[in-house]
């Protein structure tokens, strides 16, 4: 676990066993590692997102990705959090993985079936004439569980809406959400006993012009720029509170995404961009 060498473009060669060829991306602003384990198998992921992701001593990120093979998907994704907890689902990261596959030549269809741990999701690819994907929309399945949820006494808020994206989220709407100390509010509220698998936290700001003002505190890594799923809960929770349509744009500190919740099919599509940072490679003594 020594060095960390950034490349300008991606190597496709094999690498010697204790070398892990990366790329690090983000999904507006919401970053993480991704590696190709049919190339690079990981024996133990938990421990390599939780170095790997340090931003002094390790390379800096909210987690790890890992794309891989399936039998069920064109290829599967597992995400492991900053604190080495495995997520269900990141709708960021599926953006990402949907750019990685096609630019670096694991797949030419501009249609891709995904699977995750919260079931299989399909990506719709957007590359221009020059086969650079610089947006992609993400299906991310059917809302459920939506309902009002009372947090009791001693939280920052008493109310709030819950969402399950395949993964759980609390979505309460406040007047300003510029003003809220996410660090003082964010880990009791993911902690909650209403929540035994914790949860995910965002707040909400309805705009005058109709779009969501959104910042979110994620089980497992805390502060993060931008949650897919979490934008999409926001939407939701809006639309079944009557703040806005079934159409909107969710911005958070990282960026737009723009999310719809169609009546004819009851799914989320969640479109927006995905950004190749860096690619680099990592020396580790077992992987």
């Amino acid at each position: 676990m020594n060095t960390i060498k950034k490349t300008s473009a991606y190597p496709h060669a094999y690498a010697a066993p204790t070398v892990i060829r990366f790329t690090k991306m983000h999904g507006a602003g919401n970053d993480y590692i991704y590696i190709n384990t049919i190339r690079y198998p990981i024996a133990d992921p938990e421990a390599l997102a939780i170095e790997w992701s340090k931003p002094h001593t390790g390379i800096g990120s909210d987690g790890l990705v890992l794309i891989g093979c399936s039998d069920k998907a064109d290829f599967s994704m597992r995400i492991f959090n900053a604190d080495g907890s495995e997520a269900r689902m990141c709708g960021n990261a599926s953006r990402c993985i949907g750019k990685y596959l096609y630019e670096y030549g694991l797949t030419r269809e501009t249609t891709v079936k995904l699977e995750t741990l919260s079931g299989i999701k399909t990506l719709y690819l957007h590359p221009d004439e020059k086969g650079t994907v610089s947006a992609v929309t993400v299906e991310m399945g059917e809302p459920v569980d939506i309902h009002p949820v009372d947090l009791g006494e001693g939280y920052a808020f008493r109310q709030g809406i819950a969402v399950n994206m395949g993964n759980p989220h609390l979505v309460i709407f406040t007047d300003d959400v510029e003003k809220m100390d996410l660090t003082a509010v964010g880990p009791a509220l993911e902690h909650h006993p209403l929540f035994p698998d914790r949860v995910n936290v965002e707040f909400a700001q309805i705009r005058p012009d109709g779009s969501i003002r959104m910042r979110v505190w994620e089980r497992g890594s805390g502060i993060t720029m931008a949650c897919g799923t979490g934008a999409c809960a926001t939407a939701v929770a809006a639309a079944a509170g009557g703040h806005c349509g079934r159409e909107s744009d969710v911005v958070m500190d990282g960026g737009t995404l723009h999310i719809e919740w169609r009546e004819s099919d009851n799914r989320v599509y969640m479109t927006g961009p995905a950004v190749i940072v860096f690619n680099g490679e990592k020396k580790i003594e077992n992987c």
